[in-house]
């Protein structure tokens, strides 16, 4: 106990000094995982953003296109495809080809797949695209809606298109061949060259189906890749209209953070992808800096706190002695406080602890208007039985009574004193005239229950009686002095009526021996264990 009182103020202060240093530290840590969070957090909305303008521009692109194809079909079925109108077309064709510098070209094909007319300045008659993809979707499905294809060659320049294509029909409404617009592989790629995603990240524009219409990195752009398998498309992209995720790519195992976005009138979706360690990397750089000089700081801190530990131990040290002395002084006043508020044979309260305890309490309840019971206790012909065992027996009997009369207590708030002499009470606050009656009987039985040889009282061993009061409630101007009288009385007439019974305030002999007659079985007071 002492050592350690001794080494608490040395503990103490390692204790700050350890705390102080952790706490620097971990408020750098702290912080510094915060920027971390921050920059990823950024980079997810920037990459949601850039995902939704690429998005709006390709809507826009095919919108811009399809717009051309509606007004191509609304041309053919007005003017028909006789040579004239044909030749009107095909100027309209190439003039709309140098408005719309997403176009690569348009073209009209009859059934068969034949060339009709198309932007260019010559018409290649030589070519048959009835086996293109497109061509046999409309030749296949009746609807006159837009058609998004995938990725082909163009068989006139060699370059890489995308199709948006639509079904002319006959009058009869039978298959009369097809209209397409082709957008250009390299408009795309380098309308993404203005978006910087890194050296490591890419912009991937692709059909819903998981084909790559263009997937475009610093280093690269490509076209027709299966993304079917790919994660992004597989758990995300093919279930939801936009959305973020962090992904490692199996083609380099580069972790990126991707954010895709659905086009909102074609079957197509926009993917912005950025390198995680290359969003951190200015992060990585500046942590390693700024941990080093918080490192060194919390150093010279504990090189400092150590310093003032030793410094706090020398003082202890000196202290030691006072503080020694002071607990033993301290022991010794309490040991002087406890022998005051008890009494020395008996080991129970005194009569200064009841007479504090019993006002406390008084007050307590007329606050909670609650109940408060006395029982005042009086050990029988107790004069006659130290004139006949002298007072050394009576001492032992008091002792005997008294811890019956401490045993007897219910609860912690109950107090069991010696009032005097061979005088006892029971102080019991929230608690009624009935369970101050049945904790009455039960300790009058167990004091017969000792059988302590008198032989100088009636029944020839040891007796009590009791005198039980109560206020119910306690009120606020009740006066302590009142329990204690109403209490006194019934224990005075309890004696004078015969001994070795419990009597209640009001009461008489009739009333008394009625209420010995009848032990409740149960009490009515409040417990509290």
């Amino acid at each position: 106990m002492l050592f350690n009182k001794k080494a608490s103020p040395v503990c103490l202060a390692t204790l700050f000094v350890v705390m102080a240093c952790l706490a620097l530290i971990g408020l750098d840590g702290w912080r510094t995982w915060q920027t971390r969070e921050d920059l990823l957090r950024e980079a997810g909305v920037d990459t949601s953003n850039m995902a939704q303008a690429l998005a709006q521009h390709a809507d826009q692109t095919y919108k811009e296109a399809d717009l051309v194809l509606q007004v191509l079909q609304e041309h053919l079925a007005e003017d028909g495809l006789g040579e004239r109108s044909l030749q009107r077309i095909g100027r309209q064709l190439m003039s709309q080809v140098n408005e719309l510098p997403q176009l690569h070209g348009i073209f009209v094909y009859d059934e068969n797949g034949r060339w009709l007319v198309s932007s260019q300045r010559t018409l290649m008659t030589q070519y048959n695209n009835s086996d293109r993809e497109y061509f046999i979707y409309h030749k296949q499905h009746d609807d006159s809606a837009a058609h998004v294809g995938p990725p082909v060659q163009s068989r006139s320049t060699g370059q890489w298109i995308f199709t948006l294509s639509r079904r002319v029909n006959k009058p009869d409404g039978s298959f009369g061949g097809v209209v397409l617009a082709t957008i250009s592989f390299d408009y795309f790629k380098h309308y993404y060259e203005n978006f910087d995603v890194g050296r490591r990240g890419a912009i991937l524009f692709a059909l819903n189906d998981g084909i790559t219409l263009i997937r475009r990195t610093r280093e690269t752009a490509t076209t027709g890749k299966d993304l079917r398998n790919a994660a992004i498309f597989r758990d995300y992209a093919s279930k939801m209209e936009k959305g973020s995720a962090e992904l490692v790519a199996p083609s380099d195992g580069e972790l990126r953070i991707n954010s895709f976005v659905r086009l909102r009138r074609f079957p197509m979706f926009v993917t912005v992808a950025v390198s995680k360690d290359e969003v951190l990397g200015n992060w990585r750089h500046d942590a390693y800096m700024r941990t080093i000089g918080v490192l060194f700081l919390a150093g010279v801190f504990a090189a400092l706190g150590r310093r003032m530990v030793r410094q706090v131990k020398h003082q202890v040290r000196s202290e030691y002695d006072a503080v020694n002395a002071r607990a033993k002084s301290d022991q010794l006043n309490a040991t002087l406080v406890q022998l005051a508020m008890h009494d020395g044979l008996t080991g129970l309260p005194n009569r200064r602890h009841f007479d504090r305890t019993v006002a406390a309490e008084m007050a307590r309840m007329g606050k909670e208007k609650g109940p408060m019971s006395l029982i005042m206790i009086d050990v029988d012909q107790f004069k006659l039985y130290n004139d006949i065992y002298g007072h050394a027996k009576g001492d032992e009997c008091l002792r005997a009574v008294a811890k019956a009369i401490g045993a007897s207590r219910k609860r912690s708030r109950d107090l069991a004193a010696r009032y005097g002499g061979e005088e006892f009470a029971l102080v019991l606050p929230d608690c009624d005239i009935h369970g101050a009656m049945s904790l009455a009987y039960s300790l009058r039985q167990s004091v017969t229950d000792l059988r302590l040889s008198h032989s100088g009282a009636k029944g020839g061993h040891v007796t009590i009686s009791l005198g039980v009061a109560s206020l119910d409630p306690v009120r606020e101007g009740d006066n302590v002095l009142t329990l204690i009288e109403r209490a006194d009385q019934a224990l005075y007439q309890a004696k004078q009526t015969g001994r070795d019974r419990i009597v209640t305030y009001p009461g008489s002999l009739k009333s008394a021996v009625r209420e010995e007659s009848r032990k409740p079985s149960q009490p009515r007071s409040r417990q509290d264990g």
